[in-house]
Formats: structure tokens, C-alpha cells, sequence
């Protein structure tokens, strides 16, 4: 199968073609917090009253005169900078996703952290070919999941058009992360059938989307096995800045080391306190045997 040649695989990335949302015009704290809060105009004298009186600023005078609370600072200076934050409904509906749920977090601080890492180690080589970045784990519960969320979520951040693939055909879950449909996806392209809008855009972050695994199928490692996916790879690579893979735990099978070969990046997690060091080092002894250059190691506390 020709990738370039197939329609369902055009789908995925021509409506998204357009690059990021036009720049949100810039407007002043009180003046979104007032938005937000639906602030009568006699509410929005009393808070510069206030300030002029105490000579805070209008958001910690909103808040001490009970107008607004600590959330509606942060989200209006969300806005103010144009940095996606999730509003409360969405914070319940996908609590793992601490960098956009509490961008302001020691948590968020850290994915950035690393986001800096990855950006000079994986996506920052001027010279080096474009490749993708799969998120691998010795064994199921480490992490891997939340952490190619959250770190996927941190590149969007960035502005640059970032693509997170759910390519763990045996147990997937970024769609109950970001909640977002799973009726097509990843499962389809592979086995050739025809499924339209399989990328999804994720609310509130203009600049990331979703490829979720749709149908799993009885065959995970004969789909990643087969050339579509490597071709699939080149392409996403080619129409996104940024593209992180989720995976299969390592103990399941050999999909990790096949997706992470095919990724030509590949970034290992281990849990604290619950990873064995013979599983870690058994995974990055096999995909040093692979094409994928390992670009570290992460321990998550999560």
C-alpha cells in the first residue's frame, strides 16, 4: 500500500494544514476576568476602587473582594500570554493532564524541563532528519501514558504542531486521556480501511491532536510489522513539527522496540521504586540493537 496514495491517510493531515490559530488579540487581566466572570460594571469600579486604594493588581483585587477566584486569575493569564489552560470542566474530564490542568505546577515545571531536553536531544538538530519520538516502558503501570500526554501537551505549548499517536494496539488510552473519541483511528490506516477524520484537534490547545488506535486489533505487532507504519511515520513527521508514540509495555511483546525503530527516536520510563533494573536494562539493551537512538531515561514518581 502507498501511503501518499491512499485517501484515508491524506485525511489525516490536510485539514490541518492551516498551522496554528490566528493570534489572539491582546487584552488586559480585568478585562478577561471580567468576561469570564459576567462582572457588572459597578463590580468591575468596586475592584478599581480597590486597587487604586491598596495598589494590588485587578486580579488579587477581585479575588479579595470575592469577584474572582485564583482560577480565573490564572486562566485570564492563560489568555493574556496565549498559553493553553484547561478549563475546570475539562480538568475533570482528564485529571492526568497536570501540564495543561496546572501549567503552573512543580509537575508542569518538570515536563518543561524535560520538554527542554527533548527539544535539543530529538527535535532541535537543524542538520539531522526529521523523526519521530516514541515513549517506551519496560512493563504496564510505569507511566509511559501520562508522561507521552503530558509531554506531548508541553511541545503543543510551544506553539509548534504537535502530534500525539496512540500506537499501544494492545491496551490503548490516550482517548480516555484527553477524552476524545476511539471509533477510528491508528488500527484502521494499518489494516487499510477507509476512516475519515482520524486526527482529532484536543480543546482548548489549537496546536495539538490526537490519533487514537480506534479498533484494537487481534494482530498488534503484525500492523507495526508491516511497511504502512514506517511509511505512516515519515508522513506525520513531514506535516507536524513535533510527534510523540505512545507504546506497548515491553513485557507484552516486541511492539515497543518495532515502533520505536521505526520512530528513529526512542525516550525510556521507569517508575521509582517499582521498575527492576534487569527490565530496564533488557529494554535499552534491545532497542540499541534497534535503528532508534535512545535519548535517555526518565524515573517518574507519578
Amino acid at each position: 500500500m502507498s501511503i501518499s496514495e491512499d485517501p484515508n491517510v491524506q485525511d489525516v493531515t490536510k485539514e490541518h494544514s492551516g498551522g496554528t490559530s490566528a493570534a489572539v488579540q491582546d487584552r488586559s487581566i480585568g478585562a478577561i476576568i471580567s468576561e469570564t466572570r459576567n462582572l457588572t460594571a459597578e463590580q468591575v469600579e468596586q475592584i478599581l476602587a480597590h486597587q487604586r486604594k491598596t495598589g494590588v493588581r485587578f486580579g488579587e483585587a477581585a479575588i479579595a473582594l470575592g469577584f474572582a477566584s485564583t482560577d480565573d486569575v490564572l486562566f485570564a493569564l492563560a489568555q493574556q500570554f496565549h498559553y493553553p489552560y484547561a478549563a475546570e470542566e475539562q480538568r475533570k474530564l482528564s485529571p492526568e493532564l497536570v501540564a495543561l490542568n496546572q501549567p503552573f505546577s512543580l509537575q508542569a515545571e518538570a515536563f518543561r524541563a524535560i520538554r527542554s531536553q527533548v527539544m535539543m536531544r530529538v527535535f532541535g538538530e537543524a542538520d539531522a532528519p526529521r523523526r519521530a519520538l516514541a515513549v517506551v516502558s519496560p512493563d504496564s503501570g510505569d507511566g509511559k501514558t501520562y508522561f507521552a500526554a503530558n509531554l506531548a501537551v508541553t511541545l503543543a505549548q510551544l506553539g509548534g504542531r504537535t502530534l500525539l499517536v496512540d500506537a499501544d494496539l494492545r491496551a490503548p488510552r490516550q482517548h480516555d486521556v484527553f477524552n476524545v473519541r476511539n471509533d477510528a483511528g491508528l488500527s484502521g490506516i494499518l489494516s487499510g480501511r477507509a476512516e475519515a477524520q482520524v486526527v482529532q484537534q484536543v480543546a482548548g490547545v489549537p496546536s495539538l491532536f490526537i490519533l487514537p488506535v480506534g479498533i484494537t486489533p487481534p494482530n498488534p505487532v503484525e500492523l507495526v510489522e508491516r511497511p504502512a507504519f514506517g511509511l505512516l511515520i515519515r508522513e506525520l513527521v513531514a506535516k507536524f513539527d513535533h510527534v510523540v508514540v505512545d507504546t506497548p509495555a515491553a513485557t507484552l511483546g516486541s511492539d515497543a522496540s518495532v515502533i520505536a525503530a521505526r520512530c528513529g527516536n526512542a525516550l525510556v520510563v521507569a517508575r521509582k521504586n517499582s521498575s527492576r533494573m534487569s527490565a530496564l536494562q533488557d529494554l535499552i539493551a534491545t532497542l540499541t540493537g534497534t535503528p532508534a537512538r535512545v535519548a535517555g531515561v526518565i524515573v517518574n514518581e507519578f
